[in-house]
């Protein structure tokens, strides 16, 4: 099971300022050497955070699997056809909203997303679609070409510990279970963090994990290399 690591928070701090500091280029390849195995990025139409200039020298420069998330817009397939990620991932985007709010609604905005797949493809690029936890969402993600789906786990990460909780993890395990069945690769993410990530990395069948605020907020205190270690570790104590 890999861990990719999203970075955008180093830019969240930068532009906080609107300097040069903190460089997520620099965060990349500290956490590789805590272990990460990818780096994410995710380029907003706004450019909120992470920009074009932090996506061409990531490219770069970055070893591992880049993931670069992105709303299926025809001016990010452009970008990423011209920077050629080693993924990509395609995600929902509000511009009032401060992280991703939920999975992409693939049954409602299909044709542009098969669109936006069928032109990553022909550059032999890789396509994740982050999805809510159901069924009917996995059965759509394999309509449209996806190579991957990207299970959202926020419903999880936000309900009290206890029957709540539980009844979501479920609904996780229910949704790789369907993944599997339609032949598609599985990863997971979003809202996962030190006390929580046990459970669903202890799950079969998932491919990565992809975790970005709660290490970057760990790392703000002591360091992003140890912040990732110890996320590595408590996933290599469920395999």
């Amino acid at each position: 099971m890999i861990l990719g690591v999203n970075i955008d928070h180093v830019a969240t701090l930068r532009q906080a300022r609107l300097g040069d500091d903190p460089d997520p280029l620099m965060a990349a390849p500290l956490a590789v050497l805590g272990g990460a195995d990818g780096i994410t990025v995710h380029l907003r139409e706004d450019r909120r955070h992470v920009n074009d200039r932090d996506l061409w020298l990531l490219r770069e420069s970055v070893q591992v699997e880049l993931n670069m998330e992105m709303a299926a817009t025809k001016e990010m397939t452009d970008i990423a056809l011209e920077v050629r990620p080693d993924m990509v991932t395609l995600v929902p985007e509000k511009r009032q909203e401060l992280t991703t709010e939920g999975g992409l609604d693939i049954r409602k905005k299909s044709a542009q997303t098969i669109k936006a797949i069928e032109k990553l493809h022909k550059a032999g690029i890789p396509v994740s679609l982050f999805i809510n936890p159901d069924p009917d969402d996995i059965a759509a993600s394999k309509a449209a070409g996806a190579d991957m789906v990207e299970i959202h786990t926020g419903m999880y990460a936000d309900a009290p510990r206890g029957r709540k909780q539980y009844k979501e993890l479920r609904r996780v395990e229910d949704a790789i279970a369907s993944a599997h069945e339609h032949g598609i690769v599985v990863n997971v993410g979003h809202g996962l963090n030190y006390h929580n990530v046990k459970p669903v990395a202890s799950i079969e069948g998932i491919r990565g994990l992809y975790i970005g605020h709660s290490i970057i907020s760990r790392a703000v205190l002591i360091g992003l290399e140890q912040a990732v270690r110890d996320m590595k570790a408590l996933i290599r104590e469920c395999q």
